[in-house]
């Protein structure tokens, strides 16, 4: 009688072996899964009952769509919305691709500078560019009468819209497009070469198809965050109405909850047919590299490489003007009449306006988002990827994680009012505490903190589980000795994207603050609106200037932590 074959590799899968190891991994799959139906689902279903539902309570069915539908001034705010978010894409993507391509075909130098100075916006509340603007181009600013010598009355209303935009937008496109270009086969264009193909056909025929999927996930994502975005809008929008800036005055301003949640709808559905659609694409999206490809390395060529230098410095000089004017407005004495620096802006704003406990209060939130939502992100992720069973609670976990990617921050937090405002609910005392802000925070951004903690975990070999379950080693041992230290450095990128993230915020919290829990972007409307221009500008820079300090603290502890947990990679 033969000897018994030994399992083959692929039949090691993670598997808790023991009954009491399954139902505790169930039971951490079924706290997840209740955090995130009432931090995420509830508020979205009680946005949809006030739509459905009259000023009463009573069932209306599509009715207060109609009404919708017959108030003019709110159907001009959809067709603004829609034409200024389409502007913006047209401009924002030939410009971030024009900066990717120059970053990755090129051999032009001072790659890494230009790269980090376009990546400042991330660190900047998007009121931060409306604010520059106003400097530059408004009633008293530097440029305003280039600005009319060239057909534009007022800087107020759609053109500063715009323009504020491709700022705020450019660094999320120019991060995929980067990506997109960054995967290219050598082999693809040297056999074009050598065929004598011309290097504008090269470009049409590989350099654009393999880019197909970057520019179109580019395109979907910057006409999603103009579409949804409040703070620019809010600050230099003037008297022309988006839908963002409707839901702001509909509920806080007129009390109408219904016609709110109607147009809170209606910004949902282009943020989820933009998921949709970016599903569709990638799943038609074919490998550009494959096991035989090779890096492709572009030759020095005198006149691409001085034309693509030029043209990173020249946007990297608009982005550094549009920071730049924000910090010398905000230690103007009295702008524009009396320039000379001085901190009195700064003093005004945390001290006579109470900016500072503002400030406080984002650092906080921030901190507690950080922490608490890269431990939940994690732990959620760690269980669905390296437990087994329970399959309806697994599907329903990786149903919500996914979902905050297509739910604008507004309408997460107007689904928080209905929802933690509501009468008899018993979670109501957490409305305006700093716990629901950052409850609202984790669930806004919820779904990258996911999909990098999946990425991170699927790289983990399964025969690590499979051993430890074969000898009797519970899987939270395995977890603390083995899956933790290997997958710091993504805990680390978690925890940086939630704490960058919940100091620039302002659309997901706009609804939820009270006096004792403003946040500091929150402060920088309340400046705008009382005319504290120069308070307001020294506020968004006390936010870039932190979140600033944060990335080299966060960039500091992921080096320390590679350099004790990741030496076997070497």
């Amino acid at each position: 009688m033969s000897a018994a074959l030994p399992p083959a590799p692929h039949a090691f899968a993670p598997r808790l072996r023991t009954a009491p190891a399954d139902r505790l991994a169930h039971l951490g799959l079924a706290v997840v899964l209740l955090l995130l139906l009432i931090f995420l689902a509830a508020p979205l279903g009680a946005i949809l009952k006030q739509a459905l539902d009259d000023a009463s309570g009573r069932f209306v069915g599509l009715a207060n769509f109609v009404a919708y539908a017959k108030t003019p001034a709110l159907l001009d705010s959809l067709g603004n919305s829609l034409w200024v978010s389409a502007l913006v894409t047209l401009i924002t993507l030939p410009l971030a691709f024009g900066f990717a391509y120059a970053l990755r075909r090129s051999r032009m130098r001072f790659k890494p500078l230009f790269r980090g100075i376009t990546l400042l916006p991330l660190l900047a509340p998007s009121l931060l560019s409306a604010i520059s603007l106003i400097y530059w181009f408004g009633n008293q600013g530097v440029l305003k009468d280039a600005m009319q010598a060239v057909g534009i009355a007022q800087i107020y209303g759609a053109p500063g819209i715009v323009l504020a935009e491709c700022f705020a937008v450019l660094p999320h496109a120019l991060m995929i497009l980067v990506t997109a270009l960054g995967a290219a086969d050598g082999r693809l264009y040297e056999a074009a070469e050598a065929m004598g193909t011309r290097p504008w056909r090269r470009f049409v025929t590989i350099t654009l198809p393999g880019a197909k999927y970057g520019l179109i996930s580019a395109a979907l994502v910057s006409f999603t965050l103009v579409m949804t975005d409040f703070g620019i809008p809010k600050v230099i929008g003037g008297n022309f109405n988006v839908l963002a800036t409707d839901v702001f005055k509909l509920v806080i301003g007129q009390q109408d909850f219904q016609r709110g949640a109607v147009v809170a709808l209606l910004l949902l559905a282009p943020a989820v047919l933009t998921f949709f659609v970016d599903r569709a694409i990638a799943a038609k999206q074919t490998a550009m590299l494959t096991a035989r490809a090779v890096p492709y390395r572009p030759r020095p060529k005198a006149w691409r490489d001085s034309l693509a230098t030029g043209y990173c410095a020249l946007i990297a000089l608009l982005v550094l003007a549009m920071m730049g004017m924000a910090v010398f407005a905000s230690f103007a004495s009295f702008w524009p009449y009396n320039l000379q620096p001085t901190l009195k802006h700064y003093t005004m704003g945390l001290v006579d306006a109470e900016v500072g406990e503002a400030f406080v209060n984002s650092l906080t939130m921030a901190a507690g988002t950080a922490v608490f939502g890269t431990a939940l992100v994690f732990m959620g992720a760690y269980l669905l990827e390296k437990t087994l069973g329970a399959a309806p609670l697994r599907s329903a976990v990786r149903l919500l994680a996914m979902l905050p990617m297509a739910v604008p921050g507004l309408v997460l937090g107007l689904g928080y009012i209905f929802f933690f405002n509501a009468p008899g609910n018993p979670l109501s005392g957490l409305y305006h505490t700093m716990a629901l802000l950052t409850c609202c925070t984790v669930a806004h951004f919820y779904t990258t903190g996911h999909l990098t903690a999946v990425t991170a975990l699927k790289a983990l070999d399964a025969e690590f589980e499979a051993v430890s379950a074969s000898l009797k080693v519970p899987f939270w041992v395995t977890f603390r000795r083995v899956t933790l230290p290997i997958c710091s450095p993504a805990l680390v990128d978690i925890a940086r994207y939630f704490f960058i993230n919940a100091m620039t915020t302002i659309s997901a919290v706009v609804f939820l603050y009270s006096p004792e829990t403003k946040v500091a972007a929150i402060a920088i409307l309340n400046l705008d609106e009382a005319g504290e221009m120069g308070a307001a500008a020294a506020c968004a820079v006390m936010i870039t200037a932190a979140s600033s300090i944060a990335m080299g603290a966060f960039s500091l502890l992921a080096w320390r932590i590679d350099k004790k947990t990741q030496a076997w990679r070497a």
